[in-house]
């Protein structure tokens, strides 16, 4: 959920054609984000790839929301906007089987709970009605504290839900931590929580289900 970024409260005093309330201004961000993501050709052997997997692990998991996948280029490697949308880069092609489900089975855990509309409840419950430079002036720091505290909350979320989506479609979860290689250690963020962390808690989830 690399789109939930503390800097939406900039974009909120920018220039709009209508009044605003906070929502507004999420989706709006959140369309800006889309848009600026460049798509890959949806035809290439690695888009189809990622549309296979994307399919077992739909399958796999009945009574989600609807919910789409679309491949892309460029450094994001994965994230879910507008609730619904999951982006996944076609380089996630070029990993082993379990570790590219999990990435995409973590998105799915976004979708699957609702987290774009939690964190929507959030900034309505700090910017609620109409948004302007005094209200957003005022409650930034507030709102940040809280939308970054979720937004961890839910990292954690999202890779509980696919550690059991990777146990569902035959694969063993272990290979999340692979994954996490893979991709390379982060620190924390206002949006994610390192990487050491997110192993610790896939580790203690696993070691607790033996």
């Amino acid at each position: 959920m690399r789109w939930l970024q503390l800097t939406f409260l900039v974009l909120a005093l920018a220039p709009s054609a209508r009044a605003e309330d906070i929502v507004d201004v999420l989706r709006r961000s959140q369309q800006a984000r889309l848009e600026a993501l460049p798509g890959a050709d949806p035809t290439s052997p690695r888009a189809a790839l990622l549309q296979r997997s994307f399919a077992t692990l739909l399958q796999a998991q009945p009574g989600l929301p609807p919910v789409d996948l679309r491949v892309i280029t460029g450094p994001v490697i994965a994230e879910t906007v507008h609730g619904h949308i999951v982006l996944a880069n076609e380089r996630l092609a070029d990993l082993p089987e379990g570790e590219r489900l999990f990435v995409l089975a973590h998105e799915l855990g976004h979708v699957a709970q609702q987290h774009w509309l939690q964190m929507a409840m959030v900034y309505q419950k700090w910017v609620p009605g109409e948004v302007t430079p005094e209200q957003t002036d005022a409650v930034a720091g507030r709102l940040g504290r809280d939308a970054s505290q979720l937004a961890h909350r839910q990292e954690f979320e999202a890779d509980a839900f696919a550690l059991r989506l990777l146990r569902r479609v035959g694969h063993d979860p272990a290979v999340a931590v692979d994954a996490f290689m893979h991709l390379g250690m982060t620190q924390d963020t206002a949006t994610h929580p390192g990487t050491r962390k997110r192993v610790a808690l896939v580790r203690a989830t696993l070691a607790g289900a033996e």
